[in-house]
């Protein structure tokens, strides 16, 4: 070419293949929920691991070939998946990039972003993934819904300059929608899946699950998606569900029929953890692999956010029950993924899914390995990434945090970060400094303004 313009500069790329470190003497608590390894070595190679094996296996020749890591006394862990955020409801680019930069300084190498405007997500997914701004790797879904969703202010503020509804990041389906062509469009995107949200029949969802995984998408839906209820979402076939307190709507008493009118539920009857027809579900999505992305501590935040009393107890009572079924789900061998569906302020000093881990040790009663197993290796396999991340393994991507203390102790030492190694850069949590950008809407719980669209807080987009 005559002429070549000079691209942006990439600060935070991979390493280039055959740079070689070696971190050596840590004690490795995999993701895989398996007990912990001291002495450990691990040999990365430009962007991924090329052994996991004790120190004393590790040849003589290696170590005068790679720059030398020590690690003694030090603890590793897989690199943490947040299973749901949004990015850009609605798009802020520095507010954005502040929040990728505090979860990789904070240990989180990946994210699944559970539809928001693409446009902005696919920019901010190419930038950390090539290393122009620090954050983890993003996965992110199209929606889907039924054309009554589509007046939420929500939905218009994630396609300005467009119509809700239309745009192939946020598809309006009935049943005379040509589903190869949508799901194609939504592919366009980039997305990694379909996310499955609202105002759609079971045999829908069935029909878009289908079309998606054949073309190769994975599916995210609401536990439920009125009028589908949880059990014809899980027997649709979908990948994973959110929000483990929509779950409840299985047992409402009356046919579901639409996204704004759901209908009172006995909440005090899952209190216990011990519902016989909930086990049934659970049993269920046991049998079909579904994971659920409980994001218990959404509610958390939103009591901690609310404008009245009414709205905290609410949120509060909302809590309970999701601690109450997560644990049940956790007991029925369901498999469960760290989602947050918010992110904390920016003054914070870590991301909002430390909190969503500690939630699970103490209010789910999750042994501290399967809480990290969550926040790894299931979160991986909630975006179908198993074979490139979650466990600290041979042949995947170098995606790990060194800790000070261990985790299996006590799981809010993942708060003792040191370092964080992202695609085999290495990034020195002393170098992280707060951002001063404002606070961000990220939870789809949040119209314009932070005015709340949903108070009983069944949303997730």
């Amino acid at each position: 070419m005559a002429h070549e313009d000079v691209g942006a500069p990439v600060p935070f790329a991979a390493p280039a293949k055959g740079t070689v470190v070696l971190y050596r003497g840590a004690t490795l608590i995999d993701g895989t929920g398996g007990a912990a390894r001291p002495a450990t070595s691990i040999v990365v190679d430009g962007d991924r691991i090329r052994t996991v094996a004790p120190d004393g296996e590790i040849p003589v020749a290696l170590l005068a070939e790679a720059e030398v890591v020590d690690l003694q006394g030090a603890f590793v862990v897989p690199g943490l998946i947040d299973s749901h955020q949004h990015i850009a409801t609605p798009p802020n680019r520095p507010v954005a990039e502040a929040a990728l930069r505090r979860q990789v300084y904070g240990g989180v190498t990946a994210i699944r972003d559970m539809a928001d405007d693409l446009r902005h997500v696919a920019d901010l997914a190419r930038s950390t993934l090539v290393g122009e701004i620090p954050g983890p790797d993003i996965h992110y879904a199209a929606l889907t819904a039924g054309p009554g969703f589509f007046d939420d202010p929500r939905t218009w503020q994630v396609t300005q300059g467009a119509v809700p509804g239309h745009v192939p990041w946020m598809q309006a389906v009935t049943e005379e929608t040509d589903l190869p062509l949508a799901v194609a469009r939504a592919a366009g995107t980039y997305a990694t899946a379909v996310k499955i949200y609202a105002d759609l029949p079971g045999s829908l969802v069935s029909a878009i699950t289908a079309e998606a995984h054949r073309q190769g998408l994975g599916v995210w839906a609401h536990a439920a998606v009125f009028p589908a209820s949880p059990a014809e979402v899980v027997e649709a076939g979908v990948d994973s569900v959110s929000h483990v307190h929509l779950l409840v709507h299985e047992f409402a008493g009356r046919a579901l029929t639409t996204y704004k009118d759901k209908p009172p539920v006995d909440r005090d009857r899952f209190l216990a953890g011990d519902d016989p027809e909930m086990a049934g579900l659970f049993a269920r999505m046991r049998e079909r692999g579904t994971v659920l992305d409980a994001t218990n501590t959404l509610w958390d935040w939103l009591a901690d956010d609310a404008d009245t009393p009414e709205e905290k107890t609410r949120a509060r009572d909302n809590a309970e029950l999701s601690a109450a079924l997560t644990a049940q789900a956790f007991g029925a061998g369901v498999e469960i993924s760290a989602g947050t569906d918010y992110e904390t302020a920016p003054g914070q000093p870590y991301p909002s899914v430390h909190d969503e881990l500690v939630f699970l040790v103490e209010r789910c009663g999750m042994p501290a390995a399967q809480a990290i197993r969550s926040a790894t290796l299931v979160g991986a396999r909630s975006m179908d990434a198993e074979d490139s991340m979650g466990t600290v393994a041979e042949g995947k991507l170098a995606n790990f945090v060194v800790l000070k203390d261990d985790p299996l102790a006590d799981i809010r030492n993942l708060r003792t970060v040191t370092t964080v190694v992202k695609r085999g850069l290495r990034l020195d949590r002393s170098e992280f400094t707060q951002e001063s950008a404002p606070a961000a809407n990220t939870s789809d719980a949040s119209g314009p303004a932070g005015t709340t669209t949903d108070p009983e807080g069944t949303n997730g987009r």
